[in-house]
């Protein structure tokens, strides 16, 4: 299904690509991931996409408050705020961007000097679409609550500590555990403090993120209030690449390492095993205790580009075609990919048979869904048992049912959208 407002999803990953091939294949995990960003290319604004008259701009709150908490810069790390009103003027939902990581002090330098390290490049105004949108008919269910957008410019998933800071001579600042805290404190003295209902939610390594803080996020907020979480995108699978290397375990080991994430992942996981393992969703979903929903595509093209057929793993060019569009695979590629959405499933199978729990799985080859009205809820979005995204998280949100959709296997969903990174932009 095409649609020309997820070009921009193309356009950032082949100018993404072309940025990586300069240096090692690693540096593809720290900077193609652009997808929260609605911008087509590096210079251009957000009205490219032809914004109707009613859509508005939210700008960028920068964080004063906390000398101590920025980007890895050093620039004042932020978020956009749009105020609930009516019945949901006391409900909350915050939407952590995701956008990639940085494993080693060259790809942090690299980030740096992009939104996703500095403020100094980030839009100051955003539009609100998906499930940040304030319109009933794109959000029905959480339109009038009050919105946040907490920007990402750390590299780790806001669980970056500052203990690696400085050494062989680089000024980075590895602080995105100080930037989750304080971002909290600022929201909550805005009124979340007294927060009603509220769901923590994030896109990729924002999904990640959300998972990582989510019991810290139940935790500062009232015992009487519904709290949620909702991860997009963000579970990641600990599995070998088509040659059986550990291309992603070892990625995170790096990350793990170089930013002192063990600190911020649970106890309990992190004295059974080796820590990097523990940054992986499936160990952090036997810790949560806070009901939790997943999105996810079960053909995620960025796990599939990345964590199954990454670059260097594929020198005969076999998979090329297949890697940027899953409508170019062949039958011995599909049942590959078939073997990687079981694998997927079977990472699922706690919280498949957790009755506070819930999932969307569709067999769609995209990757985060809730934040484009297109895929999070229109008359075109991508559908299981006739249901949206937004239905389904509603319905798992007030309880209205028990929604646990997992969709059949590839191709057999004719409402899903699937990105062809093959077609010229």
């Amino acid at each position: 299904m095409a649609n020309p407002r997820l070009r921009g999803w193309r356009k950032w990953a082949k100018k993404d690509w072309a940025i990586a091939a300069v240096g090692f294949t690693i540096i593809l995990f720290a900077l193609t991931l652009l997808f929260d960003s609605r911008n087509p290319t590096s210079s251009s604004s957000s009205s490219t996409f032809n914004l109707p008259s009613n859509h508005h701009l939210i700008p960028l709150t920068l964080l004063h408050r906390a000398k101590a908490t920025v980007c890895l810069d050093g620039s004042l790390p932020g978020y956009h705020f749009q105020k609930g009103f009516g019945s949901g003027s006391n409900n909350w939902l915050l939407h952590i961007e995701g956008g990639g990581w940085c494993n080693s002090i060259e790809t942090c330098e690299i980030r740096k000097r992009t939104a996703l390290g500095s403020s100094k490049y980030m839009d100051p105004l955003i539009p609100f679409d998906g499930i940040l949108s304030h319109q009933s008919s794109q959000n029905p269910d959480f339109y009038n609550w009050n919105i946040v957008k907490m920007r990402y410019c750390d590299g780790a998933s806001l669980a970056g500590h500052p203990e690696s800071e400085f050494k062989n001579g680089t000024k980075l600042f590895l602080r995105g555990q100080l930037i989750w805290e304080a971002i909290m404190s600022e929201l909550l003295s805005l009124g979340l403090s007294k927060a009603k209902q509220a769901l923590l939610t994030g896109c990729s390594a924002g999904g990640l993120a959300t998972l990582i803080h989510c019991d810290d996020f139940r935790a500062h907020l009232p015992k009487d209030a519904t709290v949620k979480c909702l991860a997009d995108a963000g579970f990641f699978l600990d599995e070998p690449d088509i040659l059986g290397n550990r291309t992603m375990s070892n990625f995170y080991h790096d990350v793990v390492q170089l930013q002192g994430v063990a600190k911020s992942l649970h106890k309990e996981c992190i004295t059974e095993m080796e820590p990097s393992k523990c940054i992986f969703p499936q160990q952090i979903i036997e810790n949560i205790r806070t009901p939790l929903f997943i999105v996810n595509p079960a053909y995620d093209f960025w796990q599939i580009q990345h964590i199954l057929v990454p670059a260097g793993s594929d020198p005969d060019g076999y998979w090329r075609r297949c890697r940027l569009s899953i409508q170019k695979c062949d039958s011995t590629q599909i049942e590959n990919l078939q073997g990687f959405r079981s694998s997927l499933l079977k990472a699922l199978s706690k919280l498949q048979h957790d009755k506070e729990g819930g999932m969307f799985i569709n067999s769609c080859f995209v990757h985060c869904q809730t934040w484009m009205a297109e895929t999070w809820h229109s008359s075109n979005s991508p559908r299981i048992n006739n249901k949206t995204i937004a239905e389904s998280v509603g319905d798992w949100y007030f309880n209205r049912k028990v929604t646990k959709e997992i969709d059949c296997p590839y191709p057999c969903n004719p409402t899903c959208y699937h990105m062809d990174f093959t077609q010229p932009s």
